[in-house]
């Protein structure tokens, strides 16, 4: 018997090598390298790294730079995160119902997703031109003068804003739907039975026992919110004067365009100081909000 279990724990161990590895080479290695940079002035191409202590630190929290990033930030969070929420679910609520046409809308609804995030870029860019987009073309038709929507420092943030709720939308509400999926169907029959209406049922099962799901999907938004780029580099790359400026879009250009890798390596500290603390928050106010059975 004791021969059995050691042999299943070496086969278990085993098929953790290939993970334990890739873990090692692609997540730890570059993590203690990128906390070890943030504190030098390694430009790359100018030999060894010169140690300088907390000087990126400093440089980082006395610039007017961060301020403007981290403002950028929240203004994308303060708009995509109600944006998405509020889409997914009810698009979830809508793909929960028995319907012949939701299977097909649902897959639909999912190429977003499958596209990648240079290539809906690309295509968004051209459709949001302000001059010979295809939007602004539409909103004429109705007698609407279509802002330059990713040229006006007003504009621009709220166009990465639209892209991103249309990129994540079949994502998240897909998950959303799975969490709609997992209530008690009994539930939602003595709801009835004892006079319940529709939006009694919404507000008293429904939500509170999605409210796990909500709050996976809160969390999983703010983080990528933390992490945005691709977008933001195809189709503004910052711009415009600094309207778009995000943290990893700083840390690409500190580090891969003016490579000054030290100081890039201090700003992908922070952000990963502020997600980890933002995330433990998130974990402590669940238990205000968050209902499980």
């Amino acid at each position: 018997m004791k021969i059995m279990e050691n042999k299943a724990r070496f086969y278990i161990m085993l098929f953790l090598v290939p993970s334990i590895l890739g873990f090692i080479v692609f997540s730890l290695i570059p993590m203690i390298s990128a906390l070890y940079l943030s504190f030098t002035n390694w430009d790359v191409i100018g030999g060894a790294p010169d140690i300088i202590g907390f000087k990126n630190f400093i440089d980082i929290f006395k610039s007017v730079e961060f301020y403007r990033v981290m403002t950028n930030t929240m203004k994308f969070i303060s708009l995509y995160i109600p944006g998405i929420l509020v889409s997914s679910l009810l698009l979830a609520l809508m793909f929960n119902r028995t319907m012949k046409s939701v299977a097909a809308f649902r897959v639909l609804l999912f190429i977003p997703v499958l596209t990648s995030w240079i290539a809906g870029s690309i295509i968004w860019k051209s459709i949001l031109s302000g001059q010979y987009g295809m939007l602004n073309n539409l909103l004429a038709i109705v007698g609407i003068h279509g802002p330059a929507w990713l040229t006006d420092p007003k504009w621009a943030m709220i166009s990465i804003v639209m892209v991103s709720i249309w990129k994540d939308l079949g994502f998240f509400s897909l998950i959303i739907f799975g969490g709609l999926r997992s209530i008690d169907r009994t539930l939602y029959e003595a709801a009835k039975i004892d006079g319940a209406n529709a939006f009694q049922i919404l507000r008293k099962i429904t939500i509170p026992l999605v409210t796990p799901t909500l709050f996976f999907v809160l969390v999983t938004t703010i983080i990528n919110s933390f992490q945005l780029f691709p977008q933001i580099m195809v189709m503004t790359a910052g711009g415009p004067m600094g309207a778009t400026q995000v943290m990893v879009e700083r840390i690409y250009t500190y580090g891969f365009r003016y490579f000054e890798m030290g100081y890039a390596s201090a700003l992908a500290i922070v952000l990963l100081i502020i997600i980890v603390t933002v995330t433990l928050i998130q974990m402590v106010l669940q238990k205000k909000w968050v209902f499980y059975e």
